[in-house]
């Protein structure tokens, strides 16, 4: 393989905006911008109880240097008040729960598709230097063939994942129509300290560390490509470094597939209790959306990042399920997290 000479843009000083900064990822990029030098502007979804997410678990010489502030991307206005100024916009912000998809799946339009074009239209008003749009390997629906590169059909398997397709679709649009300055992260299955029971890992470790004798899951047999969550924010901060990237799609992945029943058997095996495994129903999506397999060709990232993954699937476990055990009072393990 060849590799291109990477070209990089310094995010020291650079006034940044991460929406969706509240949340699981956002809030370890935040961290590590702030670590970088950047001047971090953090946007949070307004709530009248002034909560502000995993920011407010930060610690205290991180938070000293952000700017918070509170909106919601689904309001043009508000977006346009918040970017205007900004150098880099890295855009997180969305509705990611699957199963609740099938319930409100127009919430997912309006935040999903329309809060990206909002976003997408006040940094082209702006003139925003680059905007990072974070897309989702659930944008491939089960794989046709694998690896899966990024040229692999896209399919609407959920309403959220036809939500992140448009999303995605309509960030190219401002690529090709405006030359607005767009990069796309594709991050395949993200996991790490601070990411909720929705998500199939923290949903294991939390009932095996709540003392469950049996815990309740979904379907076992398909397989994932689990990434680490300091590892998928390196590769953020890769695709707003580096030049190249604008226009792009990139897959960031470990290249590795593991089927939920066998991360089953790994996560008992370290944390060293022994539970049995009962599939429940309602934690099943329907059949023909259910995406079976998903395994990440990462060879682009190499290529024209020179990112790849540092953390193995062991070493992250680990990190993961120390900070689920300190934290174990933030899961109910009782009820199915939708």
């Amino acid at each position: 393989m060849i590799y291109l000479e990477v070209r990089f843009v310094q995010l020291k000083n650079k006034k940044v905006l991460i929406t969706g900064s509240e949340g699981f990822i956002g809030s370890h990029l935040t961290e590590r911008l702030v670590e970088l030098g950047a001047k971090v502007t953090a946007l949070v979804q307004y709530n009248s109880f002034n909560n502000w997410g995993w920011i407010d678990t930060l610690d205290n010489r991180i938070k000293k240097e952000i700017e918070v502030y509170t909106g919601d991307i689904r309001e043009y206005d508000n977006m346009a008040k918040v970017i205007q100024g900004r150098d880099v916009v890295f855009h997180l912000a969305a509705l990611i729960a699957i199963p609740y998809s099938y319930q409100s799946p127009a919430a997912y339009v309006r935040t999903n598709v329309e809060g990206t074009l909002n976003v997408m239209e006040a940094c082209r008003v702006y003139g925003i230097e680059k905007v990072i749009h974070t897309s989702t390997s659930e944008v491939y629906g089960t794989a046709l063939y694998v690896p899966i590169d990024e040229k692999h059909p896209l399919q609407g398997q959920s309403p959220y994942s036809a939500s992140k397709i448009g999303a995605d679709k309509m960030a190219e649009s401002y690529y090709r129509s405006f030359n607005l300055p767009v990069a796309t992260i594709r991050p395949f299955n993200t996991y790490g300290p601070r990411q909720s029971a929705r998500a199939v890992i923290p949903t294991i470790i939390s009932q095996i560390l709540a003392g469950k004798k049996t815990i309740k899951l979904g379907a076992l047999s398909p397989t994932r490509d689990f990434n680490y969550v300091k590892d998928t924010v390196e590769g953020f901060i890769k695709m707003a470094e580096v030049d190249e990237s604008v226009g792009q799609v990139v897959n960031v992945g470990t290249n590795n597939e593991i089927s939920i029943g066998d991360l089953v058997k790994k996560i008992i095996k370290l944390i060293g209790k022994e539970v049995t495994i009962e599939c429940e129903e309602n934690r099943l999506r329907p059949e023909k959306s259910e995406v079976n397999r998903l395994w990440c060709e990462n060879a682009k990232a190499k290529e024209i990042l020179d990112w790849q993954p540092k953390y193995t699937l062991d070493e992250g476990l680990t990190e993961t399920i120390e900070w689920i055990k300190e934290n174990l009072y933030c899961f109910k393990t009782d009820i199915y997290n939708v």
